[in-house]
């Protein structure tokens, strides 16, 4: 039995580089609205696509800043745009929630998944509902990772 390695997807962004800081329009120090980002190297078999972004650097554990599902396959989230199904974030609210770290700088990964079939577990779904729904499903994952630090 030989290894099997999953194919990458490259996830940019025209609106920060990987590792590098988030402009504050996509915090809670300006729009709060989420940044654009392209995905390339989305499989043939791939039905449709789904986001988790979420902050480790959180005091409390693992931040979830947004989940998205069935997002259509043309490799685009725009900005300030719902490309699919939002589920709930640690705030327990749908939609985007822009990063607002207390202290320090924050990482936010921005994971995407390409998936063999179409998920819509609905708008009270949560990151471990689409993590679970998710087996054995995905063909392809990347992801980027934006930086934020509070000015003020």
């Amino acid at each position: 039995m030989g290894f099997y390695r999953m194919k990458e997807l490259v996830v940019k962004s025209p609106a920060f580089e990987n590792n590098k800081l988030l402009p504050s329009k996509y915090t809670c120090d300006g729009e709060g609205v989420n940044p654009p980002l392209t995905i390339e190297g989305i499989p043939e078999k791939a039905q449709s696509l789904a986001l988790i972004m979420e902050d480790p650097d959180a005091a409390a554990g693992i931040f979830t800043h947004w989940i998205v599902m069935s997002i259509p396959t043309t490799g685009i989230i725009r900005e300030k745009h719902a490309p699919g199904t939002e589920g709930l974030n640690s705030s327990r609210r749908r939609g985007y929630h822009g990063p607002c770290p207390p202290s320090g700088t924050h990482r936010y990964f921005f994971k995407v998944y390409a998936l063999d079939t179409k998920l819509d577990l609905g708008p009270l779904a949560e990151k471990e509902d689409l993590e679970i729904a998710m087996q054995g499903h995905i063909v392809a994952q990347g992801e980027i990772i934006g930086l934020y630090r509070r000015t003020r």
